[in-house]
């Protein structure tokens, strides 16, 4: 056996100590999902109370929906760039800073205007998330494990949109919706200091064993050059991923904003009853999002190519949200919740797999640069969904035209990108 044999054969196998420190990272990035979804899903599930009080319209609350999508939206591109040039460490850090200050501000809105200015401040902070989370998998996990990386911290979100309708109304009944925001805020805050206290990149790291390090580093070394926006909106891979954002974030976005307002307008659920569909309805969200990152992953290990298996776990979730076109329609709760739940894990196998395409095609110096570019499409996407479920929910009155959306946009998603980029080849940046 020769010594190039030796180190192949090293780096490809998967380290045997437990799952390597690698899964540490991914529970700190799994931990601050799930305080993202927390502060970004509170305002959807006191929506009913909050209209009432302030005396909002259908298109009021859209408003606030769409400037903080705005707000996301630049900061998402942003904070791309910013993980590539100063890492997912530090700029992780500035933009938790950002959007935990930015969500306890939300305590003091007094008007229509304070409360647009609490979200967009959010967006701006909350913008760097993704960025840095794609960021930290890209440095710490090999093309083949990243997709089950990325679906795993992805998790969290579902989990913080689980625990958002459990947490609200306990807090709101006792203290006031204002409390809601405090005491979540100040508690999340606790994260900060662990993430800077255990987050190194790996060859930097004490904790990792040269086996590991060996399977992290296993795909052939990237260029070391910076790499600026211009070239890659000059490169299809670039549009790809960016359009496929555009295209499902806003239903995403959708149902995290509007899916309290949903239940309570057709099953006449209210704070303290629609918790437990909620927390079903994301249950499935965390199994779609682990699922399909995984079905990829297994497709690869079992020979297939990172295009075929990427492409065949997306169209078994495209197939999986056609259903939800009719939820509006189901007269049973539970069944209106089952297909509303196969529907949002269809989403997040989805977007599991989607978000490993920049870390897959282009150098790592790239990767934060591109999820940047793709995550403010798929806000500005987000911004039309809001004015669009704003202005049939005022002039029709039903949540069908917008379900319908729901439904299509993945097949259309994934139609496009492979029109785009029919083989997932690695971009060339030139």
């Amino acid at each position: 056996m020769t010594l190039e044999t030796t180190v192949e054969s090293a780096a490809s196998a998967t380290p045997k100590s437990s799952f390597g420190y690698r899964y540490v990272i991914v529970s700190l990035l799994f931990a601050a999902m799930v305080v993202n979804y927390i502060d970004r899903q509170m305002i959807g599930v006191l929506k009913p109370t909050l209209s009432k009080e302030f005396a909002w319209r259908e298109t009021d609350y859209a408003d606030i929906v769409f400037w903080f999508q705005a707000s996301y939206a630049v900061s998402y591109l942003f904070f791309g760039r910013v993980m590539d040039r100063i890492g997912a460490r530090a700029g992780f850090a500035v933009a938790y800073c950002i959007w935990q200050l930015a969500h306890i501000a939300h305590a003091g809105a007094t008007s229509l205007v304070s409360f647009t200015a609490a979200r967009m401040a959010l967006g701006v902070g909350e913008g760097g998330g993704f960025p840095a989370g794609i960021k930290a998998v890209t440095e710490w996990f090999p093309k083949k494990g990243r997709a089950f990386a990325t679906g795993l911290f992805n998790a969290g979100t579902n989990i913080g949109a689980i625990l958002t309708p459990l947490i609200v109304p306990y807090i709101t009944l006792r203290w006031g919706w204002p409390a809601c925001f405090i005491v979540t805020g100040v508690v999340a805050l606790l994260w900060l200091p662990i993430w800077l206290f255990f987050y190194r990149r790996p060859a930097e790291h004490p904790r990792v064993t040269r086996e590991e390090l060996a399977y992290i580093q296993q795909d052939p070394p990237d260029p070391v050059e910076k790499i600026g926006w211009l070239r890659l909106l000059r490169v299809k891979e670039t549009w790809a991923f960016a359009l496929g954002k555009f295209l499902i974030d806003p239903i995403w976005w959708m149902f995290l904003f509007w899916l309290p307002d949903f239940l309570n307008k057709r099953h006449g659920l209210n704070l303290k009853s629609f918790g437990p569909p909620l927390v079903v309805i994301y249950l499935l969200s965390d199994v779609g999002s682990i699922g399909g990152g995984w079905l990829s992953s297994q497709m690869m290990k079992r020979g297939l190519s990172m295009n075929r298996a990427r492409k065949t776990a997306m169209l078994i979730c495209a197939f999986c949200a056609i259903p939800v076109g009719f939820a509006a329609f189901a007269e049973n709760l539970w069944v209106a919740v089952g297909i509303i739940g196969l529907a949002t894990a269809a989403h997040q196998g989805f977007s599991a797999n989607l978000y490993t395409l920049p870390g897959d095609v282009f150098p790592r110096a790239a990767v934060g640069s591109v999820v940047g570019i793709g995550g403010m499409l798929g806000a500005f996407g987000g911004m039309a969904m809001a004015k669009y479920a704003g202005f049939v929910l005022e002039k029709i009155g039903s949540y069908t035209p917008i379900f319908v959306v729901a439904a299509s946009a993945y097949l259309v998603a994934l139609t496009v990108v492979h029109l785009i980029s029919p083989k997932l080849s690695p971009a060339k940046v030139d």
